[in-house]
């Protein structure tokens, strides 16, 4: 068999389509399908989604060396404009962030294609990274090559299904970054929070529809109608449309309508308080809301919180929820975009999670004035820190001189021959006859 064939047959293998209790499309067409594929129309699942994306869209990611004076900035590379300035032709990197956390939070795994093309130098060669592409996550499917069908056993494959034009791509594990939702059972896959969440987002659907159908009926309570002649189907069923279009929508609110002698109509519903809906429709918020680690009060609930409290929650939700996204971020992001050499001479990218704590104005210039004056920032790092240019001489650090080490108290009352230093003089009259002090 020659070597073309048995890769032939060895992809016919793996690509081969098999039963997945995962799968949504064969749940739903074999009648068993409990997922619901509206889940983003429900308003809390949309705002924890939407909560999280944008949080991972707007912290900016830096490039640092750490060197043997500490951590610096490090010189710009091709990868590093690709992952902080342009991805590719058609994106922002907050729109590249944004998107695959909003895949890997709905579909429990995000991608990223890495375009490199090989270039040769005076060393034998490189490759050069090119740019950065989202890929759909209903659009890919992940192989463990685990007899080394391609060359590799135990290594991971990614199968692309372009949705525009059919076709299909096969990428190496150091050609795709790949990130997951803490919900894994083997480290490989992730699972979307939905799974867990499918009867408590439905139930809130549910109530989100049932207030939308009132709405739609003008608050108007559904009602049964009596009457005492026997009528047939059809005569029935002109009844309860005739009443219905006088009695139902916004548009017929508060009219008056003529009901004959013999004919009554009895409200049927059940109060939205006797049922404590309301009560039990936020309930279900603050459930989404915990098993996507948000805040109540990112949520709009503020009933137990306060200014204060309500910014010890985002310090909360920042090391909580976002503090394991974006320690996953980065060493997916440093384990496929830094070559080893990179890695060994120290250079690492990090996002910039105090984007997020910015407080007001007053408070920001006062942390800085004492990060200045008690020497930890210089202060044209203070200065970069408030988009401001560099001065000259800002970048002394800077003490107040009253402060010493504390093993040299005492050594201020000394003089410089080690002679007890002389006081101020004394007054004669607290001196005693021999001119001591009495």
């Amino acid at each position: 068999m020659r070597f073309s064939d048995r890769i032939k047959d060895a992809w016919n293998i793996l690509t081969r389509p098999e039963a997945d209790t995962d799968d949504e499309e064969l749940l739903e067409w074999l009648g068993i399908s409990g997922v619901r594929k509206d889940l983003v129309g429900e308003v809390t699942y949309y705002t924890c989604l939407k909560m999280l994306s944008e949080t991972m869209g707007k912290m900016p990611l830096k490039y640092y060396q750490d060197t043997g004076n500490g951590r610096i900035r490090a010189d710009p590379t091709d990868a590093t404009y690709r992952l902080t300035v342009r991805p590719n032709e058609i994106m922002t990197p907050t729109t590249m962030w944004s998107t695959v956390e909003q895949n890997c939070q709905h579909y429990g795994n995000g991608y990223i294609w890495i375009r490199r093309v090989f270039e040769r130098d005076r060393y034998g060669g490189r490759y050069r990274l090119i740019d950065l592409w989202p890929m759909q996550s209903t659009c890919v499917s992940v192989f463990l090559d685990d007899k080394g069908v391609f060359g590799g056993a135990g290594k991971l494959y990614y199968q692309y299904s372009d949705p525009k034009t059919g076709e299909q791509y096969l990428f190496k594990s150091d050609e795709v970054m790949h990130f997951k939702t803490w919900y894994s059972f083997d480290g490989l896959m992730g699972k979307p929070v939905r799974k867990i969440l499918e009867s408590t987002v439905g139930g809130a659907m549910e109530s989100q529809n049932y207030m939308n159908r009132l709405y739609e009926n003008g608050m108007t309570a559904s009602m049964a109608m009596y009457y005492q002649d026997w009528l047939d189907k059809k005569r029935t069923e002109e009844m309860q449309k005739k009443y219905a279009d006088a009695l139902s929508g916004p548009k017929n609110a508060g009219k008056v309508v003529l009901v004959p002698v013999g004919l009554k109509l009895e409200p049927l519903n059940t109060k939205l308080t006797d049922a404590q809906f309301f009560e039990l429709k936020k309930y279900s918020a603050l459930q989404i809301a915990g098993a996507f680690g948000i805040k109540p009060n990112q949520i709009n609930n503020y009933e137990k919180s306060s200014y204060a409290n309500s910014e010890m929650q985002q310090l909360a939700f920042l090391v909580d929820t976002m503090a394991y996204r974006l320690k996953m971020y980065e060493e997916e992001i440093n384990g496929k975009i830094l070559s080893p050499q990179e890695a060994k001479e120290g250079y690492f990218y990090k996002f910039n999670e105090k984007a997020i704590l910015r407080t007001d104005s007053k408070s920001q210039m006062e942390n800085m004035a004492r990060a200045v004056n008690n020497g930890i920032y210089t202060p044209n790092e203070a200065r970069e820190y408030l988009d401001k240019p560099d001065k000259e001489g800002g970048d002394i650090l800077m003490v107040n001189g009253n402060y010493i080490p504390i093993t040299m108290v005492g050594e201020q009352y000394k003089s410089q021959n080690g002679d007890p230093p002389q006081g101020p003089p004394i007054p004669e009259k607290w001196l005693g006859k021999t001119g001591e002090r009495g």
